[in-house]
């Protein structure tokens, strides 16, 4: 089907209300738009670069782990949690009680995400895989009685207060299960003749049009986009994050979205999305490169001045770049060093402005890799 003459489906009169049944997406889709196709080379392009780039930085998991620290506080934030990047790095109980919870669910979308990249090693990007992380997400947190794991088996809403003013209700949920079913073929019908961007960004429309879980529905539709790229191995490494975008673009997000139901224009959710891809695509290579300045930085000529602590100094830049927040215990961990060593090593740090201590506290002092953070936070 040419993707200029979509359908999107028709809204079914249930007997208080009418939800939205969605058309089936399992076929090839064609693009005679030439804006559209003009996009989707840019994107293919950046996307591309940010691959390459990801597989000739050395130690490169230690720096996606803050790759999906973002993505956690970002997704959620989209949701309504307030967990900002600092926040999430430090443990919970550093935190203040109300705080807490907000935590925790960044802490489950990161666990998430791990657990389901690791999944894709032995199960495909299906069903299954999806429900295993809707579990994990909302394990001990708001939701945790709204069917973890489970498609939802009573009808749900978006906006509104009750159905009679919901702003869309998505399909009856006794279509669900065939829907799924749908979407599963289609992500992994390697036979269509779709070009993986096109094909995702529809998947991520009709997964948030089925709405399939009772809550969780927007983080999961939104890591679905980076296990599709790393199961299809445009990305060799989960690098790719549009949460940041959809959060400071929300409401283009969630209008693009309802476009496509009320309007029948998937072209436009396509554009939009696929400028998401570049834009995010920019970013992630601007942050990779700046990562590898500091790094040429620090390790090239800060801590060479420290003599024999070079090794020890090595390797605690190196633990940083996955926890950049660290207290002298940890840092002492880290190096299996006394806590004496850990102190003197500090202080070094923060002379040479690697380390900047956050608390103002002569005991129980945190220490954070400022420079780094702010990569991240500014980007």
């Amino acid at each position: 089907m040419d993707i200029s003459k979509f359908i999107s489906g028709t809204f079914i009169k249930q007997i208080a209300y009418k939800s939205f049944s969605p058309v089936k997406i399992h076929q090839t889709w064609e693009i005679s738009d030439a804006q559209l196709n003009t996009l989707l080379s840019e994107a293919n392009r950046y996307l591309g670069e940010l691959n390459g780039l990801s597989q000739v930085i050395p130690d490169i998991d230690f720096f996606i782990t803050m790759h999906i620290l973002k993505e956690a506080t970002k997704s959620s934030k989209i949701e309504g949690t307030q967990t900002s990047i600092e926040e999430a790095l430090l443990k919970k109980e550093e935190l203040n009680p109300e705080k807490r919870n907000d935590w925790q669910e960044v802490h489950n979308y990161i666990e998430s995400m791990n657990q389901a990249i690791e999944q894709l090693n032995t199960l495909p990007l299906s069903n299954r895989l999806l429900r295993n992380t809707h579990t994990t997400l909302l394990q001990g947190v708001r939701g945790e009685y709204k069917m973890p794991g489970e498609f939802r088996i009573s009808q749900n809403w978006i906006g509104g207060a009750t159905l009679a003013d919901a702003s869309f209700i998505p399909p009856h949920h006794q279509e669900v299960p065939e829907l799924m079913s749908d979407l599963e073929i289609f992500l992994n019908d390697d036979d269509l003749l779709t070009p993986h961007l096109i094909k995702i960004g529809i998947a991520h429309y009709q997964f948030e049009t089925i709405h399939p879980f009772l809550d969780g529905n927007g983080r999961i539709g939104r890591l679905l986009i980076t296990l599709y790229l790393v199961s299809k191995k445009l990305l060799n490494k989960p690098t790719l994050y549009l949460s940041d975008f959809f959060e400071q673009n929300r409401q283009l997000y969630y209008d693009n979205l309802s476009v496509v139901r009320s309007q029948n224009n998937l072209l436009q959710w396509l554009r939009f999305f696929l400028v998401g891809v570049i834009e995010t695509s920019q970013k992630a290579i601007q942050t990779f490169k700046e990562i590898i300045k500091l790094r040429e930085k620090i390790e090239k000529q800060d801590i060479l001045t420290l003599g024999r602590k070079i090794q020890n100094a090595q390797k605690l830049v190196l633990q940083m770049y996955k926890t950049p927040f660290m207290n002298i215990a940890e840092i002492a961990e880290c190096l299996k060093c006394s806590e004496e060593t850990a102190n003197i090593l500090a202080k070094n740090f923060v002379k040479l402005g690697i380390l900047k201590e956050t608390t103002g506290y002569k005991r129980n002092r945190i220490f954070v890799f400022e420079q780094y953070v702010q990569i991240f936070t500014k980007n």
